[in-house]
């Protein structure tokens, strides 16, 4: 899709890796990616791999493959900077936790958005026979309050063999949320369509060190919404309150 593209936007020595949700684009990460990157900072934002092109894509991947593309530009960016955060939205920040789980020592904070840890909907039980019944459900995309602004882009459908797969990887992130050594800063929504508050609570609870900032004026696309300068501004002072404290 035009506008899916992966963001690379070179700049100093603290870099950043932003990801982008569960079938969006990197578009979502793109305004976040510019104000960062007008402050001096290094970042890059990849496509997930099955996102950005169609449906059927999306079906044939995992959220393995996501997070192993997250990690390769993590790795990408450490070869070229001396200090790395990674930032994610939704899903995104499901993935940014998981990176600071699997990576802890090497990530110098994590800055997440409204990031999904799993469901109370009862019908989320029929997500595995369903994934196997039909290909797609109806979509989660767009979730935006702001009126006359950017829309998301993103499949106007689930792929459900994918969600399946991000389903399935909810309970192994929250069982690691304990790994987590490095600061955390979370972002949520005070009105969200799409993802419940009970992941917000699951991440307090799981990350006892983890600062919770809630957003009243933005439904669960914020980096797109509203209170978008807040996320910005907030996450590029978050970086320069923990590069400080780490090369001090």
């Amino acid at each position: 899709m035009p506008g899916a593209e992966p963001i690379d936007l070179p700049g100093g020595p603290v870099g950043v890796v932003l990801s982008h949700g569960f079938t969006g684009t990197t578009q979502s990460m793109r305004p976040w990616a510019e104000h960062l990157h007008a402050a001096g900072l290094t970042v890059v934002a990849p496509r997930l791999p099955g996102h950005g092109t169609t449906l059927a894509d999306a079906n044939t991947t995992t959220f393995q493959d996501w997070y192993a593309e997250v990690e390769r530009a993590f790795d990408d960016l450490r070869s070229r900077c001396t200090t790395v955060f990674a930032m994610g939205l939704s899903m995104g920040g499901t993935l940014v936790l998981r990176l600071a789980e699997q990576r802890a020592g090497q990530l110098a904070g994590a800055v997440v958005v409204n990031p999904s840890l799993g469901t109370q909907r009862r019908d989320a039980a029929l997500l595995p026979l369903l994934s196997k019944v039909f290909p797609t459900w109806k979509g989660v995309s767009d979730d935006i309050k702001r009126v006359g602004g950017p829309r998301e882009l993103a499949y106007p459908k689930i792929p459900l063999k994918a969600a399946y797969s991000l389903q399935q990887a909810w309970p192994v992130v929250r069982r690691d949320l304990g790994l987590i050594t490095c600061p955390v800063l979370c972002f949520r929504s005070a009105e969200d369509h799409v993802v419940e508050a009970i992941s917000g609570h699951w991440l307090l609870e799981g990350v006892g060190h983890a600062e919770e900032r809630v957003l009243h004026d933005s439904y669960h696309v914020a980096t797109l919404d509203n209170d978008s300068e807040e996320i910005f501004q907030g996450s590029l002072e978050f970086v320069r309150t923990h590069t400080s404290a780490a090369t001090g």
